[in-house]
Order: structure tokens, then C-alpha cells, then sequence
């Protein structure tokens, strides 16, 4: 698909929403209004949901919090609709920030858990709180007034609606194409990936969770001066069920998505109660919800990605302009060769009863390449994740730059000028080979979320484009940048690792095993690769490999651990003939 076909489809789709109310009654015109109201939710969990892999039950909440505060100020206080806005957006996002610091460190069904839990307790509040009218609700809630019209009719708070839903679309689509939506995007498939590119995985968390939260205090102020009326039961934990299932059948990872699946359920559910009478007479009340249940399970079953992703594969990809020449992004100062840059003393980590890294000592210097070898189980990876600071020393420091870096965050060490690959490739599959390589970037940009949202980090991530198209280049994946990088055979995708690494301009490059899957050109196209980075760029690099002709004819100096200590270290050609490395590592002497 053409980027002109894109637009085009778009400009139908807003000609079509502005058309609406000349076309259709005021009853369906009413019904698109609530369908825009939950779409707002709906778009919220398809970012923190489908995009960041967070699952929330409590969404409804926070729909009700905007919407009591804005029936308390409006309704009970007689105040304007637009400081009900102002207090529902602050009240919703300071409650979001709180939970979000409080829940947001768990993992997997814990966190969904958690969130029911507190959508249970603010639901609860709605209903006992005297001052909000209890399970009665608040009534008299006034129409919203844009200067002196108010909007009363269902086509007149149409237009405001929908004009809202259009613009939240457009911002949540500029967020995910920035520094800080890569990072959300790289939330799914675990936090180890994302923390070793220098990223917080928990700020990155609360800021998807609130600017969810804040998506639904829109959707609540609306819902409250659309329906005049509120009471607790829309605002309780089934609701927001529904909510997620919104997401779920329009694409969980889709902005647009969200508006789609919140426009089948709400047409579902108005389909099913008018004509399941006809089939059934009598008692359709309960079955009602059977009838919804069951036609959302055979739809699951034709498409479990969601309407947007079926309806993508039959669709030619967009055409993608390659990114001009930019600036490039600031590179930082390299150390002087034969300088101390990295200095492990005694590092010790253990397993329990079981000592993975025993008093290991040694130095890299700039501008050298090393290679850390052994045996499978020697504790060269546990070595490697005590480097990075994915696993934390039990004894021992380590130094990098002159900086003890022992009991460091992952995602600091990564600022500091480290980069990894890993043993067994963490890419993120469903992202292109462009926006893999741009991830790695993420310590050299510095554009937050609102630049993010309202486009004004133009320049910048022109610049961080240029510079991963540079390193995709480089490596020898240049001609497919927009390429989805889990298309890739696996030996590639150890060169995409190296190239994402090589996009944060490293002072320090570790390597894990960065040969394996490579044919013998490869490998020797890497090596060259590497001694170019050496040589050229001034890197030092850290790697482990088992491949020995590889690395003997790689490496300026080899380390040698066997069963959690350091066996040797020395020039290759002395370790290779080191009888204590040939029994350990080659089997035997020669």
C-alpha cells in the first residue's frame, strides 16, 4: 500500500465521521458517540496492553474517577465542565502514578491480579461514598459549553468526541514512532533486553500506565456530560473487562485497533439485545450475555490478532521512504589504546550451594579485543551478566572507566558506554530491522514523551535513522532495513544484536558468542568487522566464543575459565599450547 492510498483511506474515514450526522438517525448517531467514549479506553489498552504487555482489568476505574469529578464539580458545586476536566485528568493521573509505583514491579497474572484488586476498591467507592450520591449516582450532570453553544444534542457532542478520538489517534501514533514508544514497544519478551539498551523499564512502565489512565479520564469526562447521569455499575471491574476485549478484537497492538474492536462489542451488544428476543422469547435477559460470550469465542477463533492484524495480511506492506542524510547523532570520546578501562577484582557469584564465578580477576585494556573462553559450564556467560549488571557480584568489584560499576543498574552501565549481544538472541521479532537497530540509539537521545507526541523531536530521531541506517550498513543488512527483523535466519539476527550494540557507541563491546549460527564467510566477514571497529573506531571488545579458529585469529589476548575460575590468561598462541587449557578445554593434550 501506497503512502498516498494511506492517507486517502484516512481522509475518507474523517470526511465519513463528519458526514455522519447529516446520514443517520439520532439513535445511531448516540451510539457512535459511546462508541467514541469507549474507543478512548480502548486506544489506552492497546498501548499499555498489546504494546507494553501490560495487562489491565482496572481501566473502568479511572473512567469513573474523571467522570465523579467532573459530575462533583459540575452537577454538585456548579462548576464549569472544563475544571471538571482539569480535576478528572489530575485525580485519574495522580491515582495511575501511585498504583503504577506500587503494582507496576510485578510480573505476569500477579500484576492482572492487582489491578482487579484496586478496580474493586475504587468501584466500591463510588457506591459508599456519601458525598457522591452512593449507589445512587449523581444526576443533573450540565452539557459541556464550547463558549456560549452547548452541547446538548447528540450531534452536537459528536463532533467533540470523535474530534478527540481523531486527535489522540494522531498523538498515539507520533508516541510510538519516537525514542520513548520504541521503548514501550520493547516492553514485550521480557526486561533484561530492554534494561541492557539503557533503558528504565520501570519509568517506561508508569508512563504507559498513566498516559493510559489519562486516555480514560478523557473517556470518563465525556461519558459523564454525554450520559447527564452516572452511577457506579458502569465504572466496576466487568466493565472493564469489556474494555479489554475492545482491544483485543480490534488488535491489542493497534492504536486503531482500539477504535475498531470498540466499535464491533458495542454493536454486538446492541445487535444481540435487539434481536436475541426473536429466537428466544422469553428470558433473554441472563442469556444475553451467553449470546455476546459465544460470538466473541468463534470470533477469536477466525482472528486472534485482532480485525487489524487479519485484515493486514491481505494488504501489500506501506511503501516507506528511506530516511535523507541527517546529522549525525554526538559520538563520545574513546579512550587512549593500552589505557585500564575495565578491571574485575575477585568477583565471586554463587547459586546457592553452587559457585558459578569463583574469585575471578582481569583487565581490559582500550583498544583490545579479548576473548573470554572455556568449556560449557566454565561461568563465562555468568561472568558476562556480572559485566552488564544483569546479575550482581556476591563478592569481588568491578571497575569500568575508572567507576566501581559493581552494584549498578543494568540500564546505567548501558548509559556508561557497555554494550551487549546475547547468547541466545533477544530481538524483538514484530519490530522492523531499522527500529531494532534505533533501540540500541536510546542512551544518545534524550526526547521525552510529550516531544514524542506532538512531533518536535523531528530532528533528533532524523539523526538516530541516519545513524542505525549507517550501522545497518555496516553490517551488511543495509539493502532491508524495513525488514520485520523475526523474518531474519538466525545468523543474521546475531549481526542485527551487533549492529544495535554498535547504535549506542559503545566504549566497551561484549560479545556472546557472536559467531554461532555464522558460515565460514560470515565469520570471517565478522572478524573483519571487528577488527575494523578495533582498529578504526578505537572500540575495545569483550567477547566469548567457542568457535577456536575463530578467535585465535581474532583476539589480542584470551582468558581462560574453567569450572567458575580463571584457568589462564595470556597471548593466544601461548594459551593454545597451555597443557591446563588443552585438557579443560580441547579434551586432552595434543
Amino acid at each position: 500500500m501506497s503512502r498516498f492510498t494511506l492517507r486517502l483511506a484516512v481522509l475518507i474515514a474523517v470526511l465519513a465521521l463528519v458526514g455522519a450526522p447529516f446520514l443517520l438517525g439520532a439513535f445511531t448517531i448516540t451510539l457512535m458517540n459511546y462508541v467514541g467514549i469507549y474507543a478512548l479506553v480502548a486506544i489506552g489498552l492497546a498501548l499499555l496492553t498489546g504494546v507494553g504487555g501490560l495487562v489491565s482489568f482496572g481501566q473502568a476505574a479511572f473512567v469513573g474517577l474523571a467522570a465523579y469529578s467532573s459530575a462533583w464539580v459540575t452537577a454538585l458545586n456548579g462548576g464549569s465542565p472544563w475544571i471538571g476536566l482539569l480535576l478528572g485528568i489530575v485525580i485519574t493521573c495522580a491515582v495511575a502514578f501511585i498504583l503504577g509505583l506500587i503494582t507496576l514491579r510485578l510480573q505476569g497474572h500477579y500484576l492482572s491480579l492487582s489491578t482487579i484488586a484496586w478496580g474493586l476498591a475504587i468501584g466500591f467507592l463510588f457506591g459508599n461514598v456519601e458525598g457522591l450520591g452512593k449507589h445512587n449516582g449523581i444526576a443533573s450532570i450540565p452539557p459541556i459549553s464550547i463558549g456560549s453553544v452547548s452541547l446538548v444534542e447528540s450531534w452536537q457532542i459528536y463532533y467533540l468526541i470523535w474530534a478527540v478520538v481523531c486527535v489522540v489517534l494522531l498523538l498515539v501514533y507520533n508516541l510510538l514512532d519516537s525514542r520513548i514508544g520504541r521503548a514501550m514497544r520493547a516492553l514485550r519478551g521480557g526486561n533484561t533486553l530492554v534494561e541492557s539498551l539503557g533503558i528504565n523499564v520501570f519509568w517506561i512502565k508508569v508512563t504507559c500506565f498513566v498516559f493510559a489512565a489519562f486516555l480514560a479520564a478523557l473517556s470518563g469526562w465525556l461519558y459523564a456530560h454525554l450520559s447527564r447521569f452516572i452511577s457506579p455499575t458502569p465504572f466496576e471491574p466487568l466493565m472493564g473487562i469489556e474494555y479489554l476485549m475492545m482491544a483485543m478484537v480490534g488488535g491489542a497492538g493497534s492504536p486503531i485497533g482500539g477504535v475498531i474492536g470498540a466499535a464491533i462489542v458495542t454493536l454486538l451488544k446492541n445487535f444481540v439485545q435487539d434481536y436475541l428476543h426473536y429466537i428466544i422469547p422469553s428470558g433473554t435477559g441472563q442469556l444475553e450475555v451467553v449470546a455476546y460470550a459465544g460470538l466473541f469465542i468463534v470470533f477469536l477463533q477466525y482472528a486472534r490478532g485482532g480485525v487489524v492484524a487479519w485484515v493486514q495480511q491481505y494488504l501489500p506492506a506501506t511503501a516507506i521512504p528511506r530516511p535523507s542524510q541527517a546529522t549525525p547523532l554526538a559520538r563520545r570520546d574513546k579512550p587512549a589504546a593500552g589505557t585500564p578501562l575495565l578491571k574485575v577484582d575477585q568477583a565471586e557469584r554463587r547459586f546457592g550451594g553452587l559457585i558459578a564465578v569463583n574469585k575471578v580477576s582481569f583487565d581490559v585494556n582500550a583498544g583490545e579485543i579479548l576473548g573470554l573462553i572455556g568449556p560449557n559450564g566454565a561461568g563465562k556467560s555468568t561472568m558476562f551478566n556480572l559485566l552488564t549488571g544483569a546479575l550482581q557480584t556476591n563478592s569481588g568489584s568491578i571497575t569500568f572507566a575508572g567507576k566501581d560499576i559493581t552494584r549498578t543498574r543494568q540500564s546505567n552501565i548501558a548509559q556508561a558506554g557497555i554494550a551487549r549481544t546475547f547468547q541466545h538472541v533477544k530481538l524483538r521479532p514484530k519490530m522492523t530491522l531499522l527500529d531494532n537497530v534505533m533501540l540500541g540509539a536510546y542512551p544518545r537521545t534524550h526526547t521525552g514523551l510529550f516531544s514524542g507526541l506532538f512531533r518536535l523531536n523531528r530532528a533528533e530521531e532524523a539523526s538516530a535513522r541516519y545513524d542505525a541506517l549507517q550501522q545497518l550498513e555496516r553490517v551488511g543488512l543495509g539493502d532491508k532495513p524495513f525488514e520485520l527483523a523475526g523474518n531474519l535466519p538466525l545468523g543474521n539476527q546475531r549481526i542485527l544484536e551487533i549492529a544495535r550494540a554498535l547504535a549506542a557507541d559503545p566504549v566497551l563491546l561484549v560479545l556472546d558468542e557472536p559467531a554461532a549460527g555464522l558460515r565460514r564467510g560470515e565469520k570471517q566477514q565478522l572478524a573483519a568487522l571487528l577488527k575494523s571497529l578495533r582498529d578504526n573506531d578505537k572500540l575495545t571488545i569483550l567477547l566469548v566464543e567457542h568457535d577456536m579458529e575463530f578467535v585465535m585469529g581474532l583476539v589480542d589476548r584470551l582468558v581462560v575459565m574453567d569450572f567458575g575460575e580463571k584457568l589462564i590468561e595470556g597471548q593466544p598462541e601461548a594459551v593454545r599450547e597451555d597443557p591446563r587449557v588443552q585438557e579443560a578445554y580441547l579434551g586432552g593434550t595434543a
